[in-house]
């Protein structure tokens, strides 16, 4: 499909910003990688050969007794019990590059937890003995896949609230330019604070309350467009020929309303991830357990003996931040109007 001659040159002003563009590549590689967590880094094997039978830990859980183990529980491949019945049956396992799993704890550790970085664990362990390194990519898929959710969601109901008042103007306007001013001099932090601590929090349900008060950022710059936007000719043109009004803010005006939205949509996602994180190193955030950045930050709070977690937390989320700001600023100068 080609691009029309404007798009196209808005893609051309993007591919020049050779930060921005290569900060785009680079996030893109790492977030697939994410998502492939489990084939990277898992205390499972992805394949298994067992008397001529194939088997995908990774994907299917099997019981010990498919390998002709004793208890129909959920099989150990590192135990040295399973690992002998494998050799017994010529049977062999393709392990991935890290050998744990977000919740693994090491149990073969030679000192105390948190261990330093070493051959088995790359990044060391924290606290509990989990490998810092399988926590952080874990951690960097659920930030990521959190914030692209929440900064699409936000990002419609924005758009709507913002459409609906800079098309009618009047009352909806006024009214709703009251109300979001209340609404956005709520204490943010203290409420999803409060909120959190009524409830066991869960991915879904620290969307929903962040999805409370993320939406406002865009109202006033989609609000302006369709401010400017229902008084051109094309628009009265389309009034007057019958079109209803759905159609006129759908089709003819959110064209241009949505440069820039997507030249926001990147700042968005930054702090939707600053904020899961603030949260995680609180302990408002994801369950505890759970693979977090900000858990791993208050880790290294906790643990100023251990400086590789720190480092390790900071350079994530500093490396994470800086390319999403710089695709955002790619974003913004190829959207500009002035070029």
């Amino acid at each position: 499909m080609a691009l029309s001659p404007l798009n196209a040159r808005r893609w051309a002003l993007f591919k020049a910003n050779r930060r921005g563009w290569w900060s785009l590549w680079i996030f893109l590689v790492l977030f697939v990688l994410s998502l492939g967590a489990e084939l990277i880094a898992n205390d499972k094997p992805i394949v298994a050969r067992f008397d001529g039978q194939w088997y995908f830990p990774v994907f299917e859980r099997y019981p010990e007794t498919t390998f002709g183990g004793e208890f129909p529980l959920q099989t150990n491949y590192k135990s040295p019990y399973i690992q002998e019945l494998f050799e017994k049956n010529d049977g062999w396992m393709l392990w991935p590059p890290i050998r744990f799993e977000h919740s693994s704890i090491n149990y073969n550790l030679q000192v105390p937890a948190p261990a330093p970085p070493s051959l088995e664990n790359w990044l060391g362990t924290d606290d509990q003995g989990r490998d810092v390194l399988a926590r952080i990519i874990y951690g960097f898929r659920i930030s990521v896949l959190f914030a692209l959710t929440l900064t699409i969601l936000s990002s419609i109901i924005g758009v709507i609230a913002g459409a609906l008042q800079g098309f009618y103007g009047g009352w909806v306007d006024l009214i709703g330019q009251r109300l979001l001013e209340v609404w956005s001099g709520l204490p943010v932090l203290y409420l999803l604070i409060i909120l959190a601590s009524f409830v066991q929090p869960n991915f879904w349900w620290l969307l929903g309350i962040m999805l409370l008060f993320s939406w406002m950022s865009l109202v006033d710059v989609v609000r302006a467009e369709f401010l400017r936007g229902r008084n051109l000719e094309y628009v009265r043109a389309a009034r007057a020929l019958g079109m209803k009004n759905g159609a006129i803010m759908f089709k003819h005006i959110l064209p241009n309303a949505m440069v820039s939205t997507m030249t926001f949509m990147p700042f968005i996602l930054t702090g939707a991830i600053g904020t899961l994180t603030a949260l995680d190193f609180l302990g408002f955030g994801l369950p505890p357990g759970a693979p977090s950045l900000g858990e791993l930050v208050a880790q290294g709070k906790a643990n100023l003996q251990a400086p590789w977690l720190g480092i390790s937390a900071f350079v994530v989320l500093a490396l994470m931040l800086s390319l999403l700001v710089f695709i955002g600023e790619a974003a913004r100068d190829a959207f500009d109007p002035r070029k």
